[in-house]
């Protein structure tokens, strides 16, 4: 019995020590297992930052100085720049062609106020105050009529004179009165045509 004893002290010992053996397998197996792991890691986060790190300042602009960009869009900048001011200054010079053309081209002549009694069928006092300018066919006779205008008053003033207060009532009286006037203005200024005689004050007093 004291044998058997022994002997099973022996056999636990050696599975106790094969137990510890195979533990300690395990442990130097993993640590041979983890060990290339950790230093593909420890390389690739640095390299993985640094690209991630250079694509964002690349997109970012940060590197157009060192690798010649920022130059390039320096230069665009100003040619663009450079161009707009040019077409600005085109633009002003197009303006300041049509407000000369503007002025050479007005083909308006104001004819003096006039102030002529009216026909009173009740024998009251009555007035027409009347302003108008004459659009002419061309701007370039505008020094002709200017010199008829004397003749063209007499025109008008005689025709005025016998009109009524009632002649002179509603939208068609004032039709009345601008066909009138032109057909007149242009017996005036014959052979220099005026196109249409333009109300710019009409009072009846």
């Amino acid at each position: 019995m004291a044998d058997d004893d022994e002997d099973m002290e022996e056999g636990g010992a050696d599975n106790g020590a094969e137990g510890d053996d195979g533990a300690d397998g395990e442990a130097e197996a993993e640590e041979a297992g983890g060990l290339p792991l950790k230093k593909i890691l420890i390389i690739l986060v640095p390299l993985l930052l640094l690209t991630g790190g250079g694509a964002a300042a690349y997109f970012m602009g940060f590197l157009d100085p060192y690798i010649g960009g920022g130059a390039a869009a320096e230069e665009g900048a100003a040619e663009g720049g450079e161009s707009h001011g040019a077409a600005a200054s085109e633009s002003g010079g197009h303006g300041g062609g049509h407000g000369e053309g503007g002025e050479a081209s007005s083909n308006f002549l104001e004819i003096p106020t006039m102030i002529v009694n009216l026909n009173s069928e009740d024998g009251t006092p009555r007035y027409l105050r009347l302003t108008v300018q004459l659009e002419l066919a061309n701007s370039s006779d505008k020094d002709a009529v200017q010199a008829v205008i004397p003749r063209v008053v007499d025109q008008f003033q005689t025709y005025l004179r016998e009109l009524r207060v009632r002649d002179l009532r509603g939208s068609a009286g004032i039709y009345r009165l601008q066909m009138e006037l032109l057909w007149r203005v242009n017996q005036a200024a014959a052979p220099i045509e005026v196109k249409d005689v333009l109300f710019q004050e009409i009072l009846i007093q």
